[in-house]
């Protein structure tokens, strides 16, 4: 059993990081010589590319790799925290003008929210 999916773009990055240490880790232990900057064009590019396979990745697979079942947008905070005015309207609708759930809720207010 998978204990997380597979993400390329991550694997991509973290080779082309690891793949500037091993450059300068070599020209510290005196095997060759590596120019000050060669980290530069092989870390930026490495991380560009791994975007484009980030990219692919995610428009070939979409959401379905993740294994989310869920409806979009079922809670109130996702991974960014709130995302706006249409969670805001969510929350009273769901909790009322006062922002109590009831007799027997709880009392709370909207972070970020103004109020």
């Amino acid at each position: 059993m998978l204990r997380h999916e597979f993400q390329p773009g991550k694997l991509v990055g973290g080779l082309f990081v690891t793949a500037a240490g091993v450059l300068y880790l070599g020209d510290a232990g005196g095997a060759w010589e590596t120019p000050w900057f060669v980290a530069l064009p092989l870390t930026f590019g490495g991380l560009c590319l791994a975007g484009a396979v980030a990219f692919m990745h995610h428009s070939i697979r979409g959401h379905r790799a993740s294994g989310r079942t869920g409806e979009a947008g079922g809670g109130l905070a996702g991974a960014a925290g709130w995302t706006g005015p249409a969670q805001r309207a969510e929350w009273t609708e769901r909790t009322g003008p006062e922002g109590t759930t009831g007799s027997a809720g709880s009392t709370g207010h909207i972070p970020g929210g103004g109020q």
